[in-house]
């Protein structure tokens, strides 16, 4: 055997055994697939793994969800985030500034795509709405006209109405601001604006006492996480205390509420599922601007207007995106 062929023969028996853990290690690569890591599942997240699959990921072959959940309470968020970064996850997705400020606060390293969260900037989430630095990006409810909009609906579908109650959760750093904005619009309205608390369940009564104390003839809810998990509980004090609510969630409307004016939930999911895409074709981000509310849903019940003895005006009717007979 010439000098040359024993050097192959050498060199094939050297690197024969590697081939097999060369072409698993490849294969493991290829099966690896993205985790995503959502907090406080619910229905309005349909949207979101709609958006994927319309972007063409697959669940179980070329995604996969890892799913945690705070039930309400602040003091688990920290804990069900720190989960999800030890599993580990290759992206966290949020709903509302609290569980996002939750999820900052954790990691600057996994990007994060946040959902309809309120001002991201005041909440220090983001540097800003053009380039938000740092690993989060996604889209918000804000909106300058909004706050005024629900008190004028509020006022034509209620005659004469004027103390209005805002329901504020004292950990979601959002909220101070809507509240003054709320403050900053009622005067021009002819109403008077006031914030009452609710950072957990157990405030809901004592916040609807305060309510009636103050004489208060409309309710305002927000897209708030926690009033969110409770707003079947929420609804059911309206109906106790026959006020009118405000929700920004359609969907609040159909679980009772009497109406609903804000941006349309499913389409801010849907929208996410977008941000999460370019960034796992390697987007970073920090370059990803945050995106406005561009569709905005009217909904009302007449069976909860009936209830209240209000009759809603027909040209409110007409222009409602939804009506729940």
């Amino acid at each position: 055997m010439n000098r040359r062929a024993l050097l192959s023969l050498l060199v094939g028996a050297a690197i024969a055994p590697v081939l097999p853990r060369a072409r698993t290690a490849r294969a493991q690569a290829a099966a690896k697939i993205p985790r995503i890591g959502i907090i406080d599942d619910a229905p309005m997240w349909q949207s979101f793994r709609h958006g994927l699959r319309q972007q063409g990921y697959v669940e179980g072959q070329s995604i996969a969800y890892e799913y945690r959940y705070s039930e309400g309470v602040p003091e688990r968020l920290e804990t069900i985030v720190g989960e999800l970064i030890r599993r580990p996850v290759d992206l966290i997705a949020t709903f509302g500034t609290q569980t996002t400020q939750a999820a900052k606060a954790a990691t600057t390293t996994i990007p994060i795509v946040m959902v309809g969260v309120g001002d991201p900037v005041r909440s220090a989430l983001v540097a800003s709405l053009g380039r938000p630095g740092g690993n989060i990006t996604g889209n918000t409810v804000l909106s300058p006209d909004l706050g005024p909009k629900r008190l004028e609906i509020l006022r034509e579908a209620i005659a004469g109405v004027a103390r209005v109650a805002f329901l504020v959760n004292p950990n979601n750093g959002s909220h101070p601001a809507t509240l003054g904005e709320l403050k900053s619009a009622a005067p021009p309205a002819g109403m008077t604006v006031i914030g009452v608390e609710v950072g957990s369940v157990a405030d809901l009564d004592g916040a609807f006492a305060i309510i009636e104390r103050e004489r208060v003839q409309a309710l305002l809810v927000s897209n708030d996480v926690l009033h969110q998990l409770h707003v079947r509980r929420i609804i059911a004090l309206l109906d106790q205390h026959r006020i009118p609510g405000m929700f920004q969630a359609k969907e609040n409307v159909a679980a009772g509420g009497l109406m609903a004016y804000g941006a349309s939930v499913p389409d801010l999911f849907r929208r996410a599922a977008g941000y999460v895409h370019r960034i796992l074709q390697g987007a970073k981000p920090a370059d990803l601007p945050i995106e406005l509310p561009t569709k905005f849903d009217l909904a009302v019940n007449l069976k909860t207007a009936r209830a209240l003895g209000l009759e809603l005006p027909p040209l409110m009717l007409a222009r409602a995106d939804e009506v729940v007979e």
